[in-house]
């Protein structure tokens, strides 16, 4: 579990993040949404110990980041995975060798059993035998799974998803959506979503936090969050003429 206790986030002096409290669950999706400039990717980057809040703490299963030493700040980023908005695959290096990248830096396995690690990887997303492609040979869809296959090769607890369906057609990104929930039950993990794709939302949104202007505005999940009478997040669902006539429904 990942706990967010009251921090607050400013940049040149303006505040961008105003006393966020919240948990975010083992085991789950969890999701936060908001409208672009919200705050919620310096949240994730606050939550992932790439940005320092002046004010309250982010604690991993009861460790307290910032109490950290160096040497156990490492410990955790050995047990985070990253799927970045467009992939950030290494364009130079083949498939494999990215999804064994991970484990060069943060594992002593030897060559043969980082390969099996590899190809079991490659294997849990539906991509076996690629591993000599090279990123710019794939489809989107396919290198966002890549993506994941790298994410999770060195078994990670926690796994920070940043708009992992950007630029994916309908279809592909359900299936991405669908890859993302599988393995966060499969391997137990304390996944986190940063999306306003709002089919994600209700695909796989099992702990869900809106954040409006910096500030928490509501939490629930994708069972209820289209019977909210939150005024700002009503906004933010139903902002086309479609969804609008769908809750008038």
């Amino acid at each position: 579990m990942i706990k967010v206790s009251h921090i607050s986030k400013y940049f040149g002096g303006r505040q961008v993040l105003k006393d966020i409290d919240t948990e975010f669950l083992p085991g789950k999706c969890n999701l936060i949404i908001g409208k672009s400039g919200s705050g919620k990717t310096v949240l994730m980057r606050c939550i992932a110990g790439l940005y320092q809040p002046e004010e309250g703490f982010i604690s991993y299963d009861d460790r307290i980041l910032a109490n950290m030493s160096r040497t156990q700040k490492i410990d955790v980023r050995k047990d985070i995975g990253f799927i970045f908005q467009e992939g950030a695959l290494f364009d130079s290096m083949t498939v494999e060798e990215n999804i064994m990248f991970p484990l060069r830096m943060f594992s002593s396995m030897k060559r043969k059993a980082r390969l099996d690690r590899v190809n079991y990887c490659l294997e849990r997303v539906n991509l076996k035998g690629i591993n000599r492609m090279f990123p710019a040979q794939l489809s989107g869809g396919m290198r966002k799974r890549v993506a994941i296959a790298r994410a999770i090769s060195a078994q990670p607890k926690y796994l920070f998803c940043d708009e992992p369906n950007s630029g994916l057609d309908p279809q592909t990104s359900i299936l991405i959506d669908n890859l993302i929930m599988d393995i966060t039950k499969e391997f137990n993990m304390t996944t986190i979503v940063n999306t306003h794709d709002m089919n994600s939302v209700m695909e796989i949104g099992e702990n869900i936090i809106y954040i409006h202007e910096g500030r928490l505005h509501w939490s629930g999940n994708h069972n209820n969050i289209l019977e909210t009478d939150n005024e700002e997040l009503n906004n933010f669902i139903f902002c086309s003429a479609l969804t609008k006539r769908l809750k008038q429904k």
